[in-house]
């Protein structure tokens, strides 16, 4: 695999990006939503930054920051700081599988931590507990455990997930 480029999400960037996640959920059924309408997905209204991972000119990776949309790992963390009003939302983290083990996840998880830091925003995030590799990554790059909630999605589905938040610098 070539050098791993990390750069801002540019508009022409929406196929890769699209076909990156499509292919993420057939080898490890992530996201749990979304994947019906990727292109929208991607480009919510809530997004406040995102990036991409790009290796020969092919994205193999993402990461989003999101302005809260009434998360759970937003509500847990306000009720435990009090805070609600400098939160961002890490979302949208997905890596194809064959970059991975070149710390793809951890470039994109970086940056969106300086993205957050530069604007004074605590980022929050909640993973699924089947993704332990998502899990062992957050926990490796200094993320706390803020408690577990049942992430709803779709039509009355639920999965358990585990709420983190940034550290502080």
């Amino acid at each position: 695999m070539g050098s791993i480029v990390i750069r801002p999400f540019e508009d022409g960037d929406l196929p890769g990006a699209a076909a990156a996640l499509t292919d993420v959920y057939a080898t490890d059924g992530y996201p749990v939503e979304g994947v019906a309408r990727p292109e929208e997905w991607l480009r919510s209204d809530n997004v406040l930054a995102s990036w991409v991972a790009e290796t020969e000119q092919r994205i193999v990776g993402h990461v989003a920051v999101m302005r809260p949309h009434g998360e759970d790992a937003v509500s847990v963390w306000a009720e435990q700081s009090g805070d609600d009003e400098c939160v961002g939302v890490l979302a949208r983290l997905f890596v194809v599988r064959d970059a991975r083990r070149h710390s793809v996840g951890e470039q994109l998880v970086r940056t969106a931590m300086d993205y957050g830091l530069g604007r004074s925003r605590r980022l929050v995030l909640d993973v699924m507990v089947k993704d332990a590799a998502a899990i062992r990554l957050y926990e490796r790059l200094g993320w706390l455990s803020t408690g577990q909630v049942a992430h709803h999605y779709g039509d009355g589905q639920h999965i358990e997930a585990v709420c983190f938040v940034a550290p502080e610098a």
